[in-house]
This record gives C-alpha cells, sequence and structure tokens, in this order.
C-alpha cells in the first residue's frame, strides 16, 4: 500500500524494487474492505424504531451517537457504505478530515417521499414534516414533478453523492401499503433525470412490483429491498443492468427482536418469506446483487451498527456461493454508485487501501465475516484501524 492507494497486490518475488523493507503482516485471509450498499446513520436511541420519536431529537445528538456506529462499522471490516438517508452527508466530511473514525461515506442526503409515503411521518402534522425536513432532515416530501425536481437539487447542493427515492410504500411506516407505487412514472422520470445531469444515480426503495417497473422504466440505478420481484421485472433488471439491495438483515432483525410496533410486525411478517424467495429467484435469474444490510441502530440494541457482515451469511442461505456473496460485499459495491463509483473493493494497484484480514478462511465458513473478533486487521485509505491478536 502506498498512503491511501494499492501500489501492487501479487507475488511478492513480482513486487516493484524498494518494498522489501515493507513490514509483513500475515494472515489466514486477505481481502479487500467490505461494502454495505445500504446504511442509515440515524443516531437513535437503543432499540429506537418510532420514527416520531427520532426526528424529536436533535441532530447534533444523534450525529454524536452515530460516531460510535462509524467505529463498529470499521471494527466489523465495513470500510465503505452508501448511507440512503440519515446524517451521512454531515459525518463524511468529518471522516475524510480524521476527526473520526469510520468508513468511507457515500450519502444521499435525505430520503425524498411522496406526501403520506414510505418517508413520511404520519403521525405529525404534515405542516410539521415540512418545516422538519427543511432543516435537513432525514426525508423530504415532493409532489408533482417541479418540486420533485427541486428537492433532487437540494441534496446536489449538499453534495449528496447518490439519491434516495421511495418508489413504493414501506414496513415501518404506519400508514402506507409496501405493495402501493408512490412517485407518478413522470415524477420517477424526472427525480432520474434531474440527478442524471449531475452524474448521480438514483437509488429505489421498492417492495411492491408496481415501484419496482416503475423505477426501472424511469432509469434508477438500484433496486433497494426488491420484495415482490417476479421473472418479469427480474428480466427488465437483467435489460437495465439495475442492481438489486435485497437488505435481507433488516427483516430478520427486526422479525427476531420483536420490539417493533404492530404495524410494523404485521407488514414485516406478510413480506419476510415472499422476499427470500424473491432474492432467490433474483439471483437464479442472473440480477447483479450488492450487499447492503439497513441497519441504522445504535449500541447493541436490534439493527445496530457492528452486525453488518450478517448480510453476507444470509445471502449464502438464500442460494449464493461464498465467493458471490464476497463479491457482492466487495467489489460490487462502488456500483451502486454509478459513474460516482470510487476504484474500490477489489485488491489491485490503483484501488482504495481498504484491506482486512480474516482469522479463518471465509470460502469455507462465511460466518466468519459476521463475527467482528474474526476480522483482525482493517486498514482503512492504508492505515491500520484495527489490530487484533487471533486467540
Amino acid at each position: 500500500m502506498d498512503g491511501p492507494v494499492i501500489a501492487y497486490a501479487g507475488p511478492r518475488g513480482e513486487a516493484p524494487p524498494g518494498t522489501e523493507a515493507t513490514p509483513v503482516v500475515r494472515a489466514r485471509t486477505v481481502m479487500p474492505g467490505l461494502w454495505d450498499s445500504h446504511t442509515h446513520l440515524l443516531g437513535t436511541r437503543p432499540d429506537q424504531f418510532d420514527y416520531a420519536e427520532i426526528a424529536q431529537e436533535h441532530p447534533a445528538t444523534r450525529a454524536a451517537r452515530s460516531t460510535r456506529s462509524l467505529r463498529r462499522a470499521l471494527d466489523a471490516g465495513v470500510t465503505s457504505i452508501r448511507e440512503l438517508g440519515g446524517l451521512g452527508l454531515y459525518l463524511a466530511p468529518v471522516v475524510e478530515e480524521g476527526l473520526a473514525d469510520g468508513p468511507a461515506i457515500y450519502a444521499a442526503g435525505s430520503v425524498l417521499s411522496t406526501t403520506g409515503g414510505h418517508g413520511d411521518v404520519h403521525s405529525f402534522p404534515v405542516e410539521w414534516v415540512r418545516d422538519t425536513a427543511r432543516l435537513g432532515a432525514d426525508f423530504r416530501l415532493a409532489d408533482g414533478e417541479a418540486e420533485c425536481a427541486k428537492v433532487v437539487r437540494e441534496q446536489l447542493r449538499r453534495n449528496a453523492k447518490v439519491i434516495k427515492v421511495c418508489a413504493s410504500g414501506g414496513v415501518m411506516s404506519v400508514i402506507d401499503d409496501p405493495i402501493h407505487q408512490q412517485f407518478t412514472d413522470r415524477e420517477l422520470r424526472t427525480i432520474v433525470e434531474v440527478a442524471g445531469l449531475a452524474e448521480r444515480s438514483v437509488a429505489a426503495h421498492c417492495h411492491g412490483k408496481p415501484g419496482i417497473m416503475a423505477a426501472l422504466t424511469a432509469g434508477v440505478h438500484t433496486i433497494e429491498h426488491g420484495s415482490y420481484l417476479d421473472d418479469e421485472a427480474c428480466a427488465a433488471m437483467r435489460e437495465t443492468g439495475a442492481i438489486l439491495v435485497p437488505t435481507l438483515t433488516i427483516i430478520r432483525e427486526v422479525l427476531d427482536s420483536g420490539r417493533v410496533a404492530p404495524y410494523a410486525a404485521r407488514k414485516m411478517a406478510a413480506i419476510a418469506q415472499t422476499h427470500r424467495d424473491n432474492v432467490t429467484r433474483a439471483y437464479e435469474a442472473g440480477v447483479t446483487i450488492a450487499m447492503g444490510s439497513d441497519l441504522g441502530g445504535t449500541g447493541d440494541g436490534t439493527a445496530a451498527w457492528g452486525r453488518n457482515g450478517r448480510e453476507i451469511v444470509l445471502l449464502t442461505e438464500i442460494g449464493m456461493t461464498p465467493l458471490a456473496a464476497i463479491e457482492a460485499a466487495t467489489a460490487t459495491g462502488p456500483a451502486t454508485l454509478g459513474r460516482q463509483a470510487p476504484r474500490s473493493g477489489l485488491l489491485a494497484a490503483g484501488y482504495d487501501a481498504d484491506v482486512l484480514t480474516v482469522d479463518g478462511d471465509p470460502l469455507a465458513d462465511p460466518s466468519l465475516l459476521a463475527d467482528p473478533s474474526r476480522i483482525i486487521g482493517v486498514w482503512r485509505a492504508g492505515t491500520r484501524v484495527k489490530d487484533v491478536t487471533p486467540a
């Protein structure tokens, strides 16, 4: 490694002259740092799931909590994240300045939602939601093509690297239905067009097929969740080159916890098996898959940062080989950013010097990557940020 970039990767005997004195680190496995392509830096209290409560806390308080989440990400081997709604835009420069330890953050800014959609806070008066959103909160309501264009430009002005839109209803929101499409076809096309002028891709939260197909027709780059993908939708994803980010972890975490509101528990239970089956369908159909956990919690509570590698194990459970799951968590991650993609996710000259050493062979046992104690070394931009002696 030469500063933040890999200078050479290959047999020691073929290394460039002058590297003989380079310190040697020995480990059973060396691999690229992990990419978690769907995360949220929300800075919640442990086991806090009600967004009406989250929205009433000052962003500075939540940002302070999120610094612990960033550290836990590194300890779990995550060296880059795509942050799709939260405080990532505010925390990214702090990490780049070296004032907080954390992965590289490629943030979306506020999530775009229709009034009454998945990104709305249904228990608030709508005037409160709009006022809160104007302060740069985690969500932004937009209705009509002109307003959609404006709110995309707002995120670009904040230096968002990707745009996040709720193309269907969701699970953790109160009133809407995950199956229903939310933005109109014309609104989605406007969002994609304005983002594309700045070479930004669009990530579309989609559970139901109507939203998935509308988002793909509009030109979104990634489908998040994809619960109701069918053969037609998979074919459309292959044709357009769209990437699926399944987020199996969040569903498992929430169901295992049993600590969510009844409305969310009902919706989660309704989609869980369908989601797993259709992620398998997508993989078998040749859809490109990237790892994304959808984790956003703090501490040791449900959906907390630090368990990001669980997604790799869950991807193998739906049929992916360990190598394919690891590729989804490394080499494919940067591609989720489209034209904003950095040279990352590979052990190759010219790529980010984000590197892991693992106490074991993840190809034989992918669960090693879900156990931060087995990730014994982490380098972020060429600097070692985790150093553990194996037991």
